[in-house]
């Protein structure tokens, strides 16, 4: 088994002794559990309750102080897997950090859509939230070299970056398939919300179909065939179980500029691919623009997210189809990208309206051959 490691191990080792309660929350399957478990390993004895194991959920089930006391008994850290899967976690987590001093607390959740209404009130003020995703394109090159990253491009942007995928390369169509069918959806599911299973189904279909172009909300409406409340509210359950994201459009009243429409992407190319059940190699597809735009975008949220960036993003376009695939704003600055795989159109010009009306910081048209340049 290969042994990557994360960048987001960095990030949690600075925390580690803050005496906050540490989170981490991200899709099934890229990681979460076994970079805690490394993590508390190293320290020694650790207590591990997984949210899983229905026996675990009974016993903190209306757990006070005086429980609590004796689960935890001599251990220092605990170590709470699939934490959204637990009644009043919040509660727990909160009666353990106020009143049962000196415990290390790690949670891990595969899903916002609970984890984040339980624990954002009880633990206002008491903890440090990140972000795990598929491995990161830094990642790997830090693990393969620079010259074998390279020569794995192809495939990332096949079967995307989930470590399961990774390690065994072999055997990846049948994984991410795998991973898209039987995992992706768990949480959402089991979600109240998520009445229609069929329609989720649909809708995930239409989404990435449209890959890397504006989405109508009324249009994908007519196509799953259920009102456009119900369109939205779905879209936003699938950001909060990390398979899509939405990318907002940049408008500051320059004339003719765009601001009611929305690009949705996904966080995964593999997952993406096994929604339309297509693998074939680059050279034969006609979304080859729409997997690259898809996957450095995604690489960025990664890049963007590990190294503690707070600024925002969008995408910029006017009525006369002038259009600015990512926009970075931090500070009033501004960064503009454009992405195109096709390394002799690298030399696009950025639109002069867009230069004219705002504070630009820096352009750059990101290519394989320059991909470094933008994600490490």
């Amino acid at each position: 088994m290969l042994e990557i490691a994360r960048k987001l191990k960095d990030n949690l080792l600075e925390k580690w002794n803050s005496g906050k309660v540490l989170i981490v929350i991200g899709p099934r399957q890229v990681g979460k559990t076994t970079l805690i478990k490394s993590l508390c390993e190293a320290e020694g004895n650790y207590l591990f309750i997984n949210g899983d194991d229905p026996e675990d959920r009974l016993l903190l089930e209306n757990a006070g102080e005086n429980k609590l006391r004796s689960i935890i008994g001599n251990y220092k850290t605990i170590f709470f897997d699939e934490a959204q899967r637990i009644r009043n976690i919040g509660m727990v987590l909160k009666i353990i950090n106020d009143q049962i001093k000196g415990i290390r607390l790690v949670v891990s959740g595969s899903s916002a859509l609970d984890i984040t209404n339980e624990i954002n009130e009880p633990l206002t003020g008491r903890k440090w939230e990140f972000n795990l995703f598929p491995f990161s394109w830094h990642e790997l090159q830090n693990h393969f070299g620079y010259m074998q990253n390279a020569k794995n491009l192809p495939r990332y942007m096949i079967y995307g970056m989930y470590p399961e995928v990774i390690t065994n390369f072999n055997d990846a169509e049948s994984v991410v398939k795998q991973i898209a069918g039987s995992y992706l959806y768990k949480d959402l599911l089991q979600y109240q919300g998520i009445r229609k299973p069929e329609v989720l189904d649909k809708l995930l279909l239409a989404l990435a179909l449209q890959l890397g172009s504006e989405v109508n909300y009324n249009e994908l409406s007519r196509t799953v065939g259920v009102d456009r409340a119900t369109v939205e509210q779905y879209i936003s359950l699938l950001e909060k179980a990390f398979v899509v994201f939405r990318l907002q459009p940049l408008s500051r009243n320059v004339r003719n500029e765009m601001n009611t429409s929305r690009k949705i992407y996904f966080y995964d190319n593999g997952i993406r691919n096994a929604i339309i059940g297509n693998f074939k190699s680059l050279e034969f597809r006609q979304d080859i623009g729409a997997l690259w735009e898809n996957f450095i975008i995604s690489e960025r949220i990664k890049f963007l997210n590990y190294n503690n960036w707070y600024g925002r993003f969008y995408f910029w376009r006017t009525y006369q189809q002038q259009e600015i695939d990512w926009i970075e704003e931090i500070d009033g600055a501004f960064s503009a990208f454009e992405f195109k795989w096709n390394t002799k159109k690298s030399n696009k010009a950025f639109p002069k309206t867009f230069i004219d009306n705002y504070a630009i910081n820096k352009t750059l048209v990101v290519t394989p051959e320059n991909i470094d340049d933008f994600l490490v």
